[in-house]
């Protein structure tokens, strides 16, 4: 617990204090944020503004995690330090913030609001994803527990839902795709809902809480430990405790860059920060074997996703015809004349409600099996 409190310590004045600093050198290099021109005429006057902001997120999570280990590791040497999992989190969340950065980095100097064409993106992505998912079927603990399995989870793994039914080659092929489905729709739906000051920032943090709960809870209910009531609701997760300690340094760090980036935002996160920010929201999810819970606990970023397939697909059929006046979602509700501050907050309450529904469910699936 103390370690929770010296991670999230850490990240919220890394964030904090690193978002005008680094404010400062993109004023001075001239990286400003390209508005797309079909967009709500009101956010013209936000172009210009920085961009990339991410960079800050990822950097001060990335210290914190391993400054914290650090300090635990002086003050108890017999401390296990990094785990597998949580290096895998690192890797997932730089590396799709690696991608994130190419993209804002080519938007900025060839002032255009395109940066990576979708083929680059992709492939970029791709690469990210494959890699983390074998290697999340790796690394067995002491009681041979690898960072992810290939049973398909809600609450934890299903036993029915085995990917591996018909043999463990099939099974990690099937689990690759499996993971990167699930990549690829977190890292969009938050891509998608980074459009309005704060609004992102905001119902990620929301999301990561619940994570950090989810990891407590989690870890008090190992498998093998003595506090737990019945093997038959025992987690059997290989390292919650560290997914715990990410999942708040990743809390606090958002809340020291939302500072900076609620309305009006000084900085917006870029693609550097929703790719990341989805990428660990993934992360999460699959190794702490909530796979299908984090379509609840993320719902938000969910309904806007499926509010731009809803407004693409029927666009096609109909032939020219919408369902909103704009897509994503956000942009509708400031078409219908709310103030995007109105509709953020509202929205805020929308992803709260649903994280409460989802960790709500979470300690439903315990109780049932108790």
């Amino acid at each position: 617990m103390i370690a929770l409190l010296i991670g999230a310590g850490l990240a919220l004045a890394f964030a904090m204090v690193g978002t005008p600093l680094f404010i400062r050198v993109l004023v001075k290099q001239g990286y400003g944020q390209i508005i797309r021109e079909d967009g709500p005429t009101t956010h013209q006057i936000k172009r210009g503004t920085p961009t990339m902001g991410g960079t800050v997120v990822v950097g001060s999570v990335v210290a914190a995690y391993f400054i914290t280990h650090l300090i635990v590791w002086l003050v108890n040497p017999e401390s296990t330090g990094p785990t597998a999992s949580g290096l895998l989190m690192i890797y997932l969340m730089v590396g799709m913030g690696l991608v994130g950065f190419l993209d804002d980095f080519l938007k900025i100097t060839k002032q255009h609001n395109t940066g990576l064409d979708p083929k680059g993106k992709l492939i970029g992505q791709a690469v990210v994803g494959i890699s983390f998912a074998v290697m999340a079927l790796g690394f067995p603990n002491s009681a041979g527990v690898t960072p992810a399995s290939t049973f398909i989870s809600f609450a934890r793994d299903i036993p029915s839902l085995n990917l591996a039914f018909a043999g463990a080659g099939l099974g990690v092929v099937l689990f690759v795709i499996w993971s990167n489905l699930i990549i690829t729709a977190a890292t969009n739906g938050v891509n998608l809902t980074d459009g309005l000051d704060g609004l992102a920032t905001g119902a990620s943090i929301l999301v990561f809480g619940a994570y950090t709960l989810i990891g407590l809870w989690q870890s008090s209910q190992a498998c093998g430990s003595r506090k737990v009531p019945s093997e038959t609701v025992c987690y059997a997760v290989r390292d919650p405790l560290d997914l715990s300690l990410l999942a708040v340094i990743m809390f606090a760090a958002l809340i020291g860059f939302l500072w900076w980036n609620t309305s009006p935002a000084k900085i917006f996160m870029g693609d550097t920060g929703s790719l990341a920010i989805g990428g660990a929201m993934a992360g999460f999810a699959i190794l702490s074997r909530t796979e299908i819970l984090l379509a609840i606990i993320g719902g938000l970023f969910v309904l806007i996703a499926l509010s731009v397939i809803i407004q693409v697909g029927f666009f096609k059929l109909s032939k020219g015809k919408r369902v909103f006046l704009m897509a994503p979602l956000q942009h509708h509700f400031e078409l219908k004349g709310w103030k995007e501050v109105t509709v953020v907050v509202r929205f805020w309450i929308l992803a709260g409600l649903m994280v409460a529904v989802g960790l709500g469910a979470f300690y439903a699936e315990w109780i049932v099996r108790l």
